[in-house]
């Protein structure tokens, strides 16, 4: 089942991000966290309520309240590093966020099998090629790669959190409901301090309503995400569950091509195939 459910995460994040970047390239990319954000909050507050998940309060929801303060920085972090570019340089280097997570796994005594060790480091080396790295051409700015790391930090803090947030399923609806509510009022501090600055912090005609069932998309995709990663985390190993659920930039790139008939690189057509090699290994180590 920890295979399942990372994969599953890999998949709803992949196509979330894959979503989030069209609406960036069409509104800014604060106003895109926030909007998106308190759609799910609200269809999380349903569940809720609807599951009686208020009952379920108690000392591991500070864990999720970690998780929200914490998951839009990194968001907010990774989108102004992609601004800065470039983008072959920023997405692979992103993905050291999954050093986090199987840190803490080893720590905490989870110890691989061979055939699982050797699947860790396949499919971490397939998700950088994916990211499609670029070996040469313009200088990386410093400012690009330290925010990289931060957004890669704070990407693995959020896996480490969520997972510890709650043990039952009507518990997890309330984790994911604080956490939501914490990214809402984080994330909306921001924007509201960049109104003020007068910075390009919300689109110029207003929010395009055709753009919301989008939105929505986005925000219950990656909603939906966190739940499952935090059942492959309860259901098996966190090593394995965070580096199946770190194939996500394989989804975005392969959405990339699908959709928007997007070629893909020799380099990151070859690191989906080790990305798949690196799946079966954990799966079946």
């Amino acid at each position: 089942m920890t295979a399942l459910f990372a994969l599953a995460t890999s998949l709803l994040w992949g196509l979330a991000d894959f979503g989030g970047g069209l609406l960036t390239r069409r509104m800014p990319a604060l106003t895109v966290v926030v909007v998106s954000q308190t759609i799910a909050a609200t269809v999380l507050g349903a569940l809720v309520v609807a599951t009686g998940g208020w009952s379920e309060t108690g000392p591991r929801l500070w864990f999720a309240l970690a998780a929200g303060l914490v998951g839009p920085i990194a968001l907010l972090s990774f989108y102004q590093a992609l601004a800065l570019g470039p983008m072959g340089v920023v997405s692979p280097l992103a993905t050291l966020s999954v050093a986090v997570p199987v840190g803490i796994g080893l720590l905490l005594g989870e110890r691989p099998g061979p055939l699982q060790a050797a699947g860790i480091a396949v499919a971490v080396l397939g998700v950088v090629l994916a990211g499609g790295p670029q070996l040469k051409g313009a200088p990386v700015q410093r400012q690009a790669i330290l925010l990289t790391l931060v957004a890669a930090l704070g990407f693995g803090t959020v896996f480490a959190l969520i997972a510890e947030a709650s043990t039952t399923v009507t518990g997890l609806f309330l984790a994911l409901f604080v956490q939501r509510v914490a990214n809402v009022v984080t994330g909306g501090a921001a924007l509201y301090v960049g109104v003020r600055r007068g910075s390009a912090s919300l689109p110029r005609d207003g929010l395009p309503w055709r753009s919301v069932p989008a939105l929505a998309f986005v925000g219950l995709a990656d909603v939906a995400a966190n739940g499952t990663y935090a059942l492959a985390a309860q259901h098996g190993p966190v090593t394995v569950a965070a580096v199946l659920a770190s194939l996500y930039p394989v989804v975005t790139a392969l959405a990339a091509r699908g959709f928007l008939s997007e070629r893909l690189r020799p380099v990151q057509a070859a690191g989906a195939g080790l990305a798949l090699v690196g799946t079966v290994l954990l799966a079946t180590g």
